[in-house]
């Protein structure tokens, strides 16, 4: 059994340009690598199915060693389906940041940063605004004070 090298490289790119897109900080880039990466998976499950061979179901006098198993077609057609509900998931996500901040790109906030053990100045920060009830963090920020009479 031997893979076709052209298959392999295509494989290698896809997974490359995949992981590459995925470690940006763009919520579409983050899609797109996701369904380069999904790809890139069944092109890895068809090239290791093995050989091409007689389908499963013939007529009597074939040995089961020409024949193909079925298998890595069905685990294919199945994550292509998975692959486009999480895209559609992905999708909406996007859509609805990009409604809400108008960005589509992910910035780093102070939460984040103090998690990261970078300032410890910040934690006493949000301790004190959680202490008073300043630091309520909603969806619509200060939109809902503008509406109420």
């Amino acid at each position: 059994m031997s893979a076709s090298l052209v298959l392999i490289l295509l494989m290698a790119v896809l997974y490359a340009g995949g992981v590459y897109l995925l470690l940006g900080r763009s919520m579409t880039r983050m899609l797109l690598g996701f369904l380069l990466v999904g790809n890139a998976t069944n092109l890895l499950i068809l090239i290791i199915a093995g050989p091409a061979g007689l389908a499963p179901i013939v007529a009597d006098g074939v040995e089961p060693s020409e024949m193909h198993d079925p298998l890595p077609e069905a685990l294919i057609l199945t994550a292509i389906v998975i692959t486009f509900g999480v895209s559609a998931f992905l999708l909406a996500l996007i859509y609805r940041s990009w409604r809400i901040a108008r960005a589509d790109v992910i910035t780093s906030d102070e939460a984040d940063v103090a998690v990261g053990g970078a300032d410890s100045s910040i934690d006493d920060e949000a301790s004190n605004e959680a202490e008073d009830g300043s630091g309520e963090d909603t969806e619509f920020e200060g939109r809902a004070e503008a509406k109420t009479p």
